[in-house]
């Protein structure tokens, strides 16, 4: 099958290559797609940078956690799935619902598990979900770690109820995300980014204030008038240590800050002292399981919610789709056709 792979010792995007690898068959319990389309998160950039997890790649891998296709083939012991259904594989091995397990979790594109990046791939039935009938595959293929961060940090661990303010940070698939659920629960929605463009776009999917963080540095304060001092109920905090400081004095007393990402990186953050002052809660959020993917997805198939896909790349520009990524000029998505 035709691939691309991440070679070992990998430090930036120059690491990608097409391959050739072995058409996989599923064993027993497994079920083979034909990947039809792929998306890419920020931390795809870390893997190829060699800057996540144990840092430089060891091994050669097929990148890319989110993917998703048409079953062509299933094992013998098969029973979720069968050949014809549209489906998505989950972020995470193994994890079917419920609290996060005590064992590492393995998830796609980073060594041992390679990722969708290919023609086919092959997933245990239990870690695959289908996906909503309304959605291309371009569209399901953006579900599996934005959406499901996004949908689990504002219902899962957020509780969110209507009336409720939420502020999102940038506006990456995460955010775009969260704003877009937010506003199907009825939730105020605050944004944050660097482009009056992005913005206004923001607002064309219902948020109801936009803060331009460069011409508002201290945009902490912006939320704050926005809100009549009150400060928000639920912040996305998608930076990491340049921004956590501004989030924790953006949220109310009583409040959530999901911690989620690191675009700005995992530096000393300041001090955490405005959490206890406000009574404010800071959860650590990563990706979330099985369950959390097929309730979104019930919620996605009632409301028939459209993904914002930025851009979508051929799979000859595969590069390119990364590079587009790491420009920081997407809204959205970045989305690759197999």
């Amino acid at each position: 099958m035709r691939a691309y792979e991440l070679v070992a010792g990998s430090h930036s995007i120059d690491g990608l290559r097409r391959c050739d690898r072995p058409d996989p068959k599923p064993a027993a319990t497994q079920i083979l797609i034909r990947v039809q389309a792929a998306s890419l998160n920020y931390r795809d950039l870390l893997i190829a940078r060699g800057q996540y997890g144990g840092g430089t790649l060891t091994d050669s891998v097929i990148p890319l956690s989110d993917g998703a296709g048409e079953v062509i083939a299933v094992g013998s012991a098969v029973t979720r799935f069968r050949v014809g259904e549209r489906v998505a594989g989950t972020f995470f091995r193994n994890w079917i619902d419920g609290a996060p397990p005590q064992q590492t979790l393995i998830s796609l594109g980073a060594p041992p598990a390679d990722g969708v990046l290919a023609e086919y791939a092959v997933f245990a039935e239990q870690d695959a979900v289908p996906v909503p009938a309304h959605l291309s595959a371009q569209a399901a293929a953006t579900l599996p770690c934005a959406a499901v961060t996004a949908w689990r940090a504002l219902f899962d661990l957020g509780r969110l109820a209507p009336g409720e303010s939420v502020l999102v940070i940038g506006t990456g698939g995460v955010s775009i995300f969260a704003l877009q659920f937010a506003r199907l629960a009825g939730a105020r929605v605050l944004v944050i980014s660097s482009s009056d463009e992005k913005l206004a776009r923001a607002k064309t999917l219902g948020a109801d204030g936009c803060i331009n963080y460069r011409t508002n540095p201290d945009w902490e304060r912006e939320v704050l008038k926005l809100t009549h001092g009150r400060g928000v109920d639920h912040v996305l905090e998608v930076g990491g240590s340049d921004t956590l400081s501004r989030s924790i004095a953006s949220v109310a007393v009583g409040g959530r800050i999901a911690l989620i990402g690191v675009l700005t990186g995992i530096g000393a953050a300041g001090s955490p002292y405005g959490l206890l002052r406000k009574q404010a809660s800071l959860h650590g959020v990563f990706v979330g399981s099985r369950g959390h993917f097929e309730r979104m997805n019930a919620a996605i198939a009632a409301n028939r919610l459209e993904p914002v896909v930025d851009r979508t790349f051929g799979f000859d520009e595969a590069a390119a789709a990364y590079r587009h990524l790491e420009s920081g000029k997407h809204f959205g998505k970045v989305v690759i056709s197999i």
